[in-house]
């Protein structure tokens, strides 16, 4: 039986708002809830046009799709993550198989990890070395785990505003206020549900800040992300923040700032290479640096070009904790991540990811 989540939060801050929805406890096997939702200004009580009480003056900005609607119709049907063969060939084998037990123990621990209650607010960075790397495609998957799981609020933030695609991941439908917008307008005196106002509000008592509003040459400054990551840390218990690709400055800030990093790379040999070569220059750097860090290699085809144990035994060599992200067809859709879709060895996986990069968290403060 998977252990009971905590009776809550244990940071200082504001409580869950009223009305937002609170997770039941971990789900058998597959971390995040199932589907997105679409609130695009915090909760349904509050008019559109309103400022939480606290606010500085500021102009309210217009709100925008995160998808063109002549775009929209484009789109089809969402595809599960694995063929019907591949989920019958499974069921049949758990029938058979004697490991389930040890699976399901498997799966008790990690969601009691997931479950450990934070002092104050964790911070996990996720980034990459290029684009096409599956960044924000990890992000989502382990900030929707970690609302899951969880009791105390989870925020994903974007600070990657250059057509950043996070927002469609978490299946938003409109998006208003950017992190350089709530920058200048949190104040310590606000409540949670202030806060939330200026958020999207997705499920299981998550929210999101977009970076920019799908527009190009959207620019987030160092010191506006610096300002929106203080004034908001009190109130989440995890932060999941979608960077721009390494060396960007403020990618440097977010890893600097934040307890854990997670530095995805294409399984490709090229994005290995790349990445191992990174693993080595971080060796030199203070030894939280590399230790606090998750590599996750992306199958992004059916067939990988080469040999995933070998790349994870190399890029482990240099003291790294290294998982792979299967090849998924729902992921490979580019669409609106929902969670029932996934094929269960992509769940296991994003759960795994997820728990590792909370525990390195945890031993930085």
């Amino acid at each position: 039986m998977a252990p009971a989540p905590h009776a809550g939060p244990s940071y200082p801050g504001p409580q869950v708002p009223p009305g937002a929805r609170q997770p039941q406890g971990p789900a058998p096997a597959h971390g995040p809830a199932q589907g997105p939702a679409h609130s695009a200004h915090g909760p349904a009580h509050r008019p559109a046009h309103s400022a939480p009480a606290g606010a500085r003056a500021t102009r309210t900005p217009d709100s925008r799709p995160a998808v063109d609607p002549g775009l929209a119709a484009a789109s089809r049907k969402p595809r599960s993550g694995e063929p019907f063969t591949a989920r019958a060939a499974r069921a049949i084998w758990r029938t058979v198989s004697s490991s389930v037990a040890r699976e399901v123990a498997e799966l008790s621990r990690t969601a009691e990890s997931l479950q450990q209650p934070v002092t104050t607010g964790r911070q996990i960075a996720v980034t990459s070395i290029r684009g096409g790397a599956g960044k924000s495609t990890v992000a989502a998957l382990l900030g929707t785990t970690y609302a899951h799981y969880r009791q105390d609020p989870v925020l994903f933030v974007e600070a990657d505003p250059a057509l950043g695609s996070l927002p469609i991941r978490l299946g938003a439908e409109s998006l208003r206020w950017t992190t350089g917008d709530v920058a200048d307008i949190v104040q310590p005196q606000m409540s949670l549900l202030d806060v939330t106002g200026y958020l999207v509000q997705l499920r299981d008592n998550a929210w999101l800040l977009p970076g920019s509003q799908g527009q190009i040459g959207a620019m987030l400054d160092i010191r506006s992300y610096e300002r929106a990551m203080v004034a908001l840390r009190r109130y989440f218990g995890v932060t999941v923040v979608d960077c721009e690709t390494l060396p960007a400055e403020v990618a440097r800030v977010a890893l600097t700032a934040s307890q854990a990093c997670v530095l995805t790379t294409p399984a490709t040999l090229d994005g290995v290479a790349s990445t191992h070569a990174v693993l080595q220059w971080m060796q030199g750097l203070p030894p939280h640096v590399i230790g606090g860090t998750v590599v996750v290699l992306t199958e992004q085809a059916p067939h990988s070009g080469i040999d995933t144990d070998e790349a994870v035994r190399t890029l482990r060599s240099t003291g790294t904790s290294v998982h792979v992200l299967p090849y998924d067809r729902h992921l490979a859709d580019g669409g609106a991540i929902r969670t029932d879709l996934l094929a269960q060895a992509t769940r296991t996986a994003a759960t795994r990811i997820a728990a590792d990069a909370f525990q390195l968290s945890q031993k930085r403060h």
